[in-house]
């Protein structure tokens, strides 16, 4: 009987009966696919952005099955702490943990003949995952504390932001788990690819928030329509309602333009807003490339100040005094140069220890130039040089930059960001990877 209601009912009266607002082509497939499984028991694995309303989506899942007369309940299950989630969710025994005075009740057996909607469940941890693959297979599950199994009879839905291929993959999510969960996906687009919904959605919100306040309703010039529609909302539903709200609150005059509408829009490039996954994978390739290049290029210029230092030196002699206070800086370009230019004499009495550390002495023969400035001075030195083992680990490159830079601007990462060409944003991230305290 629930299932010919379901057939009879149209995605519209769906719409209606649970407040979607949209014509998108991909919003009507989700509700589509949503009332068509809604019958059965089979597990439903909905993926989409943060704000795009997947609760919305189990409460259709739940509402148009038999166990609508069933507890439905949702769990958070990334707002869980680590320690607790196996209580919350399975029950545990008087004295099976510390602070547990009293035999408690999981959700799972509460929800006995009704549906849980597992918000998050990429957050899970894995022993968790475990003790859920065994509910979805044989409908069994221990409290914490206890020996003897229960059973239960809970249709399961579950969501995520997360791209479940990745966390597979870092082996932070179960691979069977997932294909047990997902028996139907559903995916539900975000606003940004719905853009004809964005402006029926905001006129929605802000009618709400005019007739609970007692004011009168905003509306939008056309220039202000076409900002709010090409906007990316990267909170979404969610975000686009605050704004409404927010516009709706403060403005006085009810006409907006796109000028206002502008104070209420935050700028992408300057957004401190979470990214998702995928920006953070483009924004690093970009940023690690932008540095790599700048490296070379320093390396570069670098090498060549070398070579014009060695001819230098080649040309007019070089001087014990010279050597003794530029030792490290000869060590180094005889070692650049001599690969690049060949072998080429020193004249010196440096002493042999100019640099610490992890070095190969060798002794390096003379120059034949003799300075003008020692006239009486016949006598070689044969001085040992010390050769530096540079490191070529790009991993250690970028991390030097990185520090060079927040010590030339005294530990200030807006100008250290500005100098190294990336975003303070990945400066910061950088910092935190290289464990680098200034």
């Amino acid at each position: 009987m629930n299932k010919q209601n379901n057939l009879t009912m149209n995605i519209q009266d769906i719409k209606q009966r649970f407040g979607i607002i949209g014509s998108s082509a991909l919003l009507e497939r989700a509700i589509d696919i949503a009332k068509q499984v809604a019958p059965t028991d089979l597990s439903v694995f909905i993926t989409g952005e943060n704000g795009t309303g997947k609760e919305v989506f189990s409460q259709i899942i739940h509402q148009l099955s038999a166990r609508k007369h069933g507890t439905f309940i949702a769990v958070n299950c990334g707002a869980i702490p680590e320690g607790t989630i196996d209580s919350e969710l399975f029950g545990h025994e008087k004295g099976s943990f510390t602070g547990a005075n009293d035999a408690r009740k999981g959700y799972f057996e509460v929800a006995d003949g009704g549906t849980i909607f597992l918000d998050e469940v990429a957050e899970m941890p894995l022993q968790t995952q475990a003790r859920l693959l065994r509910v979805l297979e044989t409908g069994e599950f221990i409290r914490v504390g206890a020996s003897k199994a229960l059973k239960t009879n809970v249709r399961v839905v579950a969501a995520t932001n997360v791209n479940m291929t990745d966390a597979i993959a870092k082996n932070k999510f179960r691979e069977d788990l997932f294909y047990r969960l997902s028996s139907v996906p559903i995916f539900i687009p975000a606003l940004r690819e719905r853009k004809q919904d964005i402006y029926l959605l905001f006129r929605k919100f802000a009618a709400d928030c005019a007739a609970k306040y007692r004011m009168p309703v905003v509306k939008l010039l056309d220039d202000a329509v076409g900002l709010l529609e090409n906007y990316r909302y990267p909170g979404n539903i969610r975000q686009l309602k605050n704004i409404a709200e927010q516009i709706s609150v403060i403005e006085e005059r009810r006409e907006i333009n796109a000028s206002t509408l502008r104070l209420y829009i935050p700028d992408d490039n300057n957004s401190n807003l979470p990214i998702t996954g995928a920006q953070a994978k483009a924004d690093n390739e970009i940023t690690d490339r932008e540095i790599l290049y700048k490296l070379l290029f320093d390396m570069k210029r670098d090498m060549n100040d070398l070579k014009k230092l060695v001819v230098k030196l080649m040309q007019q002699g070089v001087s014990p005094d010279f050597i003794n206070s530029h030792g490290n800086e000869i060590n180094k370009l005889y070692t650049e140069v001599q690969a690049e230019e060949g072998a080429f004499t020193l004249h010196s009495n440096a002493p042999s220890n100019i640099n610490n550390g992890n070095t190969t002495t060798f002794n390096a023969p003379i120059l034949n130039a003799q300075p003008s400035n020692y006239p009486n001075e016949t006598q070689h030195y044969h001085t040992p040089v010390v050769m530096v083992e540079e490191s070529l680990s790009l991993y250690d490159k970028e991390k030097e930059m990185i520090i060079k830079a927040l010590e030339r601007h005294k530990s200030k990462r807006k100008g250290a960001a500005k100098e190294l060409g990336i975003s303070e944003r990945t400066l910061y991230r950088k910092i935190n990877e290289y464990e680098i305290n200034l």
